[in-house]
């Protein structure tokens, strides 16, 4: 240890003192801080951008969204009700359909009263006796039949309401009707307003060479979609299954069988989606069936609906035809349409356009077509036998 001198001022003596220790200067490993930050910023931005590359993934071993690296949610334990309905279900699809020999269309008028339209569809059917069946549900009158193939084709109805569970109830009834005669294997919903595009057997080939059903489906994120569900509904339905589309249904047999076997999930429906509750306007015949076979049996639906109907006007209804408004070339316009068309109700007004596939293939997507009126009559019979023959 070095010791220095020092003469204490004002006196003579002197004062021995330690001298102060040199120490060299820490040199901290900045290199180590900077590795930790870029290690870090790495870390980061693979969790904001989860990298797509395998040779990224297996060095980070973060690939695919945030989400796929959170621990698993515990699978929900469904009610006594639930598992048995989840059976049933299952069971239905499952299972073949009963072969027919005599295979034939059921086609189920949902009507108020008489059909106006009764002697163009008995052009229609005929020549084609034993392929068919009719089923017409009157919900106000009794009708007047002027086909004697209508006659006797009533079944037992009920009063119907618009947008409420009644018009799913008489959908129920009418299937039911149908379904016991075993030769029915195909279903058909119509309105006293809708008219065949086609002719019978362009019909019958259509509905009864697929494995599919035509039931209208589509994800609607605004008000008249999404905003239409009820948090009451969950957990047996949750809202990213919720769905929209058309009542006018086109259905094989099993999914006929699956519709009437269902409770649950109708009674969800009938108990929280009806005009005014919490304040908002559910239709029930707007949302069932697309949601439970989105749920169920998604592969198995077209996602449209062999009827057509044009909402054009942008108002709460479709568009009405006059008398005016039948000519050949609207007819033709309707069945050359081969893509399905859904407007979501939200800001965005978003336009889904998708083909129409049928076995695969690209095909026009319409059978059917309404509204039109009473007074049309008369030009659709005029133009009926001489479009659908040049419009196969």
């Amino acid at each position: 240890m070095k010791i220095a001198q020092t003469w204490l001022p004002g006196t003579g003596d002197v004062k021995i003192m330690r001298a102060a220790r040199h120490r060299n200067s820490s040199k901290r490993p900045l290199w180590i801080i900077v590795l930790v930050a870029l290690v870090c910023v790495a870390l980061i931005g693979a969790y904001v951008y989860p990298p797509q590359r395998y040779s990224a993934c297996y060095f980070l071993s973060v690939c695919g969204p945030p989400k796929d690296w959170y621990p698993p949610v515990p699978a929900r334990i469904y009610t006594d009700d639930e598992l048995a309905a989840r059976v049933v279900i299952r069971e239905i699809l499952s299972v073949p359909s009963i072969p027919s020999k005599n295979p034939k269309i059921a086609f189920m008028f949902l009507t108020p009263g008489s059909l106006p339209f009764e002697k163009l569809w008995e052009n229609f059917f005929r020549g084609h006796e034993g392929r068919f069946s009719i089923y017409v549900h009157a919900s106000k009158e009794k009708p007047v039949h002027v086909s004697p193939l209508f006659i006797g084709r009533d079944v037992r109805s009920d009063k119907v309401a618009w947008g409420k569970i009644s018009m799913v109830d008489a959908e129920k009834r009418l299937l039911a009707n149908a379904l016991q005669d075993t030769d029915n294997q195909h279903f058909v919903l119509l309105s006293e307003r809708c008219i065949p595009l086609h002719n019978f057997d362009y019909v019958y080939s259509y509905l009864m060479e697929t494995n599919i059903s035509f039931i209208d489906c589509f994800n609607d994120p605004g008000p008249h979609g999404a905003g239409r569900y009820s948090e009451h509904m969950s957990p047996v339905i949750v809202k990213k299954d919720w769905r929209k589309g058309a009542q006018w249904f086109s259905v094989k047999r099993q999914h006929a069988v699956l519709i009437l076997a269902d409770s649950l999930y109708y009674t969800k429906l009938k108990l929280y989606c009806k005009p005014g509750f919490e304040g908002r306007h559910c239709y029930s015949d707007e949302h069932y069936l697309p949601t439970l076979f989105h749920m169920f049996d998604p592969t198995g639906i077209a996602n449209w609906s062999v009827t057509h109907v044009d909402w054009s006007e942008g108002k709460w209804h479709p568009k009405s035809y006059k008398a005016q408004d039948v000519t050949f070339e609207l007819l033709k316009n309707i069945t050359s349409i081969d893509e399905s068309v859904h407007v979501t109700s939200d800001k965005k007004k978003e336009v889904l356009k998708r083909p129409c596939l049928w076995n695969g293939s690209k095909r026009p997507c319409y059978l059917f077509a309404r509204k039109f009126l009473p007074e049309t009559l008369d030009s659709l019979m005029n133009l009926f036998s001489n479009f659908t023959a040049l419009s196969e």
